[in-house]
């Protein structure tokens, strides 16, 4: 583990550091690492003994989190060893950053649809404003399709956590669900209990893609609470 830190300053980038920093305002120790290199890292211990990594990974800093959400990812494990590793690592995510790094990064969820969809539904329900969010973005990259979005949009519409990203994370999913699953989507948005914040950041997000057109963003912008 010590070997694996000094790696990591041994990578530290102070501008990017200074970058991401600014990025993820309510995270106190960053290296200062790219992803990429976390990721080649990752691949890494994935290949040689991610076991011993994983049982005794340390937490202390942003890019050892990380480090762990990929490996779990890369790691050629069962989707139940899956699960075993993301219940002791996701009440550890500290930022949206090490939250979606590992959600996009959590490939077995295409072979064990079902598996995980079921799996998500304690962190949908918690509490804690990144367990949420955690669901919320592994909805967003692998759900959104005609099986799932109804209930999606259902489990949106429960959200009454405020903290920040949990909002984002809905206002994010709102906005891509509009591109993947627009009818369903454009209902959901002219009647919910979003809050007014939610639903116009939502619109506001809709409204900044390149994949929507100016006919319906002028048409989105008028369900703005």
């Amino acid at each position: 583990m010590e070997d694996i830190r000094k790696k990591l300053f041994e990578l530290q980038d102070l501008k990017y550091k200074e970058f991401h920093s600014s990025l993820c305002p309510n995270v106190d120790k960053i290296i200062g690492v790219r992803t990429p290199k976390l990721k080649e890292i990752a691949k890494q211990i994935a290949k040689e003994d991610y076991k011993e990594f994983l049982q005794n990974a340390q937490d202390e800093y942003y890019e050892e989190l990380v480090l762990q959400g990929l490996v779990i990812g890369y790691a050629k494990i069962s989707i139940e060893d899956t699960f075993k590793y993301l219940e002791k690592f996701v009440p550890k995510i500290n930022s949206w950053a090490v939250c979606d790094i590992t959600c996009a990064n959590l490939k077995i969820t295409k072979k064990y649809m079902n598996e995980m969809w079921k799996f998500l539904e304690k962190y949908i329900n918690s509490d804690k404003e990144y367990e949420i969010r955690f669901a919320l973005v592994m909805y967003l990259d692998y759900f959104l399709t005609d099986e799932y979005i109804d209930n999606i949009l259902r489990k949106i519409d429960k959200i009454t956590n405020k903290e920040y990203y949990v909002q984002m994370a809905i206002a994010w999913l709102v906005s891509i669900a509009y591109i993947k699953q627009k009818e369903k989507t454009e209902a959901f948005l002219q009647n919910n209990k979003l809050d007014k914040f939610t639903q116009n950041k939502s619109i506001q997000k809709i409204c900044e893609s390149y994949r929507v057109s100016n006919e319906d963003k002028e048409k989105v912008r008028k369900y703005k609470k």
